[in-house]
């Protein structure tokens, strides 16, 4: 395939916006759509030898075709040595990284302070005789946990609080240990953040949240440049049938072209939430790498290229978070992050994350930001009485 075939004809150095709107778009035919629709099918046309690229359902689709080159051409610009799989959940793509690259007697480094689940998937990992080793993200603590490891997990910036490690100075010292090293990229987003540029070898993320932004869809990817590793993710996803629906995967699609309008109107909007808040007394540990101050800051102003739409903070009491939540009128509450509607938890309620009765994680959305800041302030404001 040529470079223009599989860049959607974009050249390189181009905008995100340009990008995001072409992303994964095939070579123009006349009379038809330049996004085709979803292809529905379990089985294909397969005379004599297997040779062509579709023959099963479960191994690969036209619709994910579109979608896997959309998503490889946002997380490394320009490079034909990435693969990307696409997958039906975050926790798939999470699940088919670590599971298709350990075994009983290996050992990996997570976070202890990133996505909820991954206290599960301690488990287990422990239970098919893995070792795993813990540290946070803040710090670069994981560095010294790398001997003997084949695997290191980052989470940057850290969900829920927020934190960031330096990505390539990790990923050298986990290299020179001989270990492979993803990277969670959900929050960041493709386009604040590239973590195979950095020198990781997956860069893995939840596409449920804003690549795809609209609340409407579950899915996961894995983007990796190491062949053999990338064969055993394929081969998990094969043996697991953890693939996304074709419906799922075309929605994606379609809803990337506006990422760069969503991250942009989203991102800047938190940081101006985030400067609100900061006025506010009852509001402590407030959390927005985009911050000038904020402990994150310094390192992410170095790789990432966007801060992100989610703030967290801290209100004194689980009662007085409730009514901050209760009072909101603009914003609903509910999990996840990322949508164009703001959201907003008392993130203690799942029990899975080490946070404050009081911690709140606030997902920004695109509304205005006037009328975003106004509502919150006056919730805060009626939540005191």
């Amino acid at each position: 395939m040529s470079d223009s075939a599989a860049d959607g004809g974009v050249r390189d150095g181009a905008g995100d916006g340009t990008r995001a709107v072409r992303a994964g778009l095939p070579e123009p035919v006349k009379y038809e759509p330049t996004l085709p629709g979803p292809v529905f099918a379990a089985h294909f046309h397969l005379p004599g030898e297997v040779t062509g690229p579709y023959s099963y359902g479960r191994d690969d689709n036209p619709t994910w075709t579109h979608l896997e080159r959309a998503i490889g051409e946002l997380e490394a610009p320009g490079r034909s040595d990435v693969e990307t799989l696409v997958f039906a959940s975050g926790m798939a793509a999470i699940s088919a990284v670590l599971l298709s690259q350990l075994r009983a007697g290996d050992t990996v480094v997570l976070p202890n302070d990133g996505y909820q689940v991954l206290p599960l998937v301690r488990a287990q990992l422990e239970a098919y005789g893995i070792e795993v080793r813990t540290a946070p993200t803040g710090g670069d603590a994981q560095l010294d946990l790398l001997d003997g490891a084949k695997l290191l997990w980052l989470e940057t910036p850290s969900n829920p609080g927020l934190d960031v490690c330096d990505i390539r100075r990790l990923v050298e010292a986990a290299h020179a240990r001989g270990a492979l090293v993803a990277v969670d990229n959900t929050l960041a987003t493709p386009l604040g953040q590239r973590p195979l540029e950095l020198g990781a070898d997956f860069s893995v993320a939840s596409g449920t949240k804003q690549l795809t932004g609209h609340g409407d869809l579950l899915l996961g990817y894995v983007a990796g440049t190491d062949g053999s590793a990338m064969t055993a993710v394929r081969r998990w996803r094969k043996v697991v049938g953890a693939i996304p629906g074709p419906m799922e995967a075309w929605l994606a699609h379609r809803s990337i072209a506006t990422l760069q309008l969503r991250v942009d109107r989203q991102d800047a909007t938190a940081l101006i939430l985030a400067e609100a808040l900061r006025g506010r007394g009852e509001v402590t540990e407030l959390r927005y790498p985009g911050l000038p101050d904020d402990p994150s800051h310094r390192v992410a102003s170095r790789q990432m290229r966007r801060y992100g739409c989610v703030v967290s903070f801290t209100l004194p009491t689980r009662a007085r978070a409730e009514r901050f939540l209760d009072a909101l009128r603009l914003v609903d509450d509910a999990t996840s992050f990322g949508g164009v509607r703001s959201t907003a938890e008392r993130r203690g309620r799942w029990g899975g994350d080490a946070v404050s009765e009081g911690f709140v994680r606030f997902s920004v959305g695109a509304e205005d930001p006037e009328d975003l800041v106004a509502d919150v302030l006056r919730a805060l404001d009626e939540s005191a009485r």
